[in-house]
């Protein structure tokens, strides 16, 4: 698999070792949500813990909503904090690969 100049998570699982995370060529964003029962911010926590020891740059942002907070087919949707993780998602990814 070839490498990505940049990585956007949604409420996924980032439980990976730091050897692993070494391999990533760039910067990481997560959009988390504080009522998910899959995904904790300890989990996160750990995760950016090892993207720092990896040398690499991560970014999360937490929204107070359940898991698949951005998809409009699951319950738990909830629009604004959809509209601001999309705005968010945007604008990183405009810094890192540049204009489209």
């Amino acid at each position: 698999m070839e490498p990505v100049d940049a990585t956007v998570v949604y409420y996924g699982r980032v439980n990976h070792p730091t050897g692993e995370l070494r391999h990533l060529k760039g910067p990481v964003m997560g959009h988390f949500a504080t009522h998910d029962m899959w995904i904790n911010r300890d989990m996160v926590t750990l995760f950016e813990l090892g993207m720092l020891r990896a040398g690499k740059r991560s970014i999360s942002h937490w929204y107070h909503a359940g898991h698949a907070f951005a998809n409009p087919t699951r319950s738990n949707y909830d629009g604004a904090d959809a509209k601001l993780a999309w705005k968010r998602t945007l604008a990183f990814l405009r810094e890192e690969l540049g204009p489209t």
